[in-house]
């Protein structure tokens, strides 16, 4: 009975482990599945960004850099994005998230062929930085989880 109970004990603990390494892992990463291809969700999350009035700082394509290196890579943008009135409030909470700042946002073609849109939370970026409790960081999560909803909708 004892090892019958172990060996149940150690095969739940394995699901559970694969469990965590989905969605949200816990590091503070957010991941909506996308119904659109990489080109258009980056292309409507940059759209979103720009209609609430956020200045888009830059964008990175990471599988054209690695083509330049004659490597493959399925897609990988990053578009970086914010305004000092987003920002700041969450600096004030703790200086050093400045280093996370602007904000950034992730599309990317897992190996299923999954578009993918993440961010980080910044709710999670403050407490990494040592921040409490930040109500700013709770209306910037706020902002983010409109941009992705709206990025994805059908």
């Amino acid at each position: 009975m004892k090892l019958s109970h172990h060996i149940a004990s150690a095969g739940l603990a394995l699901i559970l482990a694969g469990c965590a390494s989905m969605g949200d892992s816990g590091e503070g990463m957010v991941r909506v599945k996308s119904p659109h291809s990489a080109a258009d969700t980056v292309s409507r999350l940059e759209a979103q960004v720009r209609q609430r009035n956020l200045a888009v700082v830059a964008r990175v394509d990471h599988a054209a850099g690695a083509a330049r290196v004659n490597q493959t890579l399925r897609p990988t943008e990053v578009i970086i994005f914010g305004n000092p009135q987003a920002g700041t409030p969450l600096m004030l909470c703790s200086q050093v998230v400045g280093i996370d700042l602007p904000m950034k946002a992730l599309v990317w073609v897992d190996a299923q062929q999954q578009t993918w849109l993440g961010y980080n939370d910044p709710v999670w970026l403050v407490r990494r930085h040592g921040g409490g409790d930040c109500p700013a960081a709770e209306n910037v999560r706020k902002a983010l989880d409109a941009i992705a909803s709206a990025t994805v909708a059908r």
